[in-house]
């Protein structure tokens, strides 16, 4: 029969926008061989497949492991956001509370009516002294402010305009020693307060559409400069896709919907 595999788009109230996540379910009591998974993630050829494994006592704690085509990561947004969906509408958590075991510790998530809001760990940034060289040539456009996270290179522009027009090399920014390269600016409308875009050629994703974690950066960088708490943000991929957030101490709390398209199963036997 295979194992059941669903494609979610996350991020988003109706189909074919936000972010599109692969979610893998697996059979206790442990994750098969890293290879095996791998090469899934890199059949799906999504910017993230999460592999899910319930833990002992049959509850709603579960492993949760992220891949992209190319690599494991630590920690992933819209791919939880999925993967939370996912249980929920199988059938297989009843609980309105899950919590997901990962390489970025406990991660919760909640049902909050349509949306579902993730717990997850803040990850500010901190200015750099002096941004790699040539920079703005890579991105082809003038930073106002350069910082970074543990995983993260973070680049404000000087408005949303900029944000949405930037067409950066992705090759050369593969080379630099970042999980990816976070591009923000004030929002332009009231519509939303934040608007970023999100380049992670290094870890296999171009430009990832709609990026849960570079959002753990901007809640405590954005609170801190317009001095407000929650924000709403608009990923200006493509795609596009809203993220409200909330800092609360050390902690983000992340909100999104998102949208099943697609079942299906796996006929690869497990590695």
């Amino acid at each position: 029969m295979g194992l059941a595999i669903y494609q979610v788009d996350a991020f988003t109230g109706r189909p074919f926008a936000g972010n599109p996540a692969a979610v893998c379910p697996l059979p206790p009591p442990a994750f098969p061989e890293a290879g095996w998974m791998q090469a899934v993630a890199a059949e799906m050829n999504l910017s993230e497949t999460a592999f899910l494994v319930r833990r002992s006592g049959g509850g709603a704690d579960f492993d949760l492991r992220w891949f992209t085509p190319t690599l494991e990561v630590e920690l992933c947004g819209h791919a939880t956001l999925a993967s939370a969906h996912v249980l929920w509408e199988t059938g297989a958590v009843a609980a309105a509370a899950i919590r997901f075991h990962t390489l970025s510790g406990v991660l919760g998530a909640a049902r909050r009516g349509e949306w579902i809001e993730l717990d997850f760990p803040a990850e500010p940034a901190s200015a750099l002294p002096e941004p790699p060289p040539q920079l703005a040539d890579m991105l082809g456009a003038a930073p106002v402010w350069v910082g970074a996270n543990r995983f993260d290179l973070v680049v404000e522009l000087p408005g949303e305009a900029a944000v949405r027009s930037l067409a950066p090399d992705v090759g050369r920014l593969a080379a630099l020693p970042y999980r990816g390269i976070l591009v923000t600016a004030r929002a332009a409308a009231a519509e939303y307060d934040v608007v970023s875009r999100f380049f992670a050629p290094a870890s296999g994703v171009d430009e990832d559409p709609v990026t849960g974690s570079a959002h753990c950066c901007l809640a405590p960088l954005w609170s801190e400069r317009l001095g407000k708490n929650p924000l709403l943000g608009y990923q200006a991929s493509r795609r596009g896709g809203l993220v409200r957030m909330e800092l609360a101490g050390d902690r983000v709390r992340l909100g999104g919907q998102a949208v099943t398209v697609l079942e299906g199963r796996l006929c690869s036997a497990l590695g």
